[in-house]
């Protein structure tokens, strides 16, 4: 069961994906998410990653959708719509999905790896945050908390391990927790 820390972290996460502001998720706010990642010029450009980012962000509505939108709450049970505590109790079982974890750690990686060089540097990190949310997020300086060997980028192994804190820690000193922007406060 998430405490209050990753609830807190994770309903950010939940607004973001929840486009049309109907207090939900559905296939139709990921299709939006996926939509957004499409914008990115790596994506654009590169029909293979095009076709990585829409399996893995379509991919988690498929496994949000059949691991929580079953609990016959009247807010789940198999009418499309996935509210918080649906999306809080998917989140529990991330750990027992790390190859998909991983998988989506690599695609959002690439998409957001604008010159391929294999780092993402503070401008790509606010890439990705902003291309999350949808909208301008000011990432103060959120970037020198993550990259934690201060070499002014985050590699591939860096980013992976923040990728999974974000999504499965609920311990506020993890960096990884602000990958995807300053905490709500």
């Amino acid at each position: 069961m998430a405490g209050e820390f990753r609830r807190s972290k994770l309903t950010g996460m939940f607004l973001a994906f929840d486009t049309d502001r109907n207090g939900h998720l559905d296939q139709a706010d990921f299709q939006d998410l996926t939509a957004r990642w499409h914008r990115l010029p790596r994506v654009a450009g590169d029909p293979e990653l095009a076709g990585r980012v829409s399996e893995v962000m379509l991919g988690w509505w498929d496994h949000l959708s059949a691991a929580a939108d079953r609990d016959g709450d009247g807010d789940g049970d198999g009418d499309g719509k996935v509210g918080l505590d649906e999306v809080l109790a998917t989140v529990d079982r991330l750990p027992a999905m790390l190859d998909y974890v991983n998988a989506t750690s690599d695609a959002v990686f690439d998409a957001v790896d604008e010159n391929g060089d294999g780092r993402i540097s503070r401008a790509e990190h606010r890439r990705l945050v902003d291309t999350w949310h949808g909208q301008e997020v000011d990432t103060a300086d959120v970037f020198e908390l993550l990259d934690r060997d201060g070499d002014g980028y985050l590699g591939r192994s860096e980013f992976a391990l923040l990728w999974a804190q974000f999504w499965i820690s609920d311990n506020p000193a993890d960096p990884g927790n602000l990958l995807c922007g300053p905490l709500p406060g």
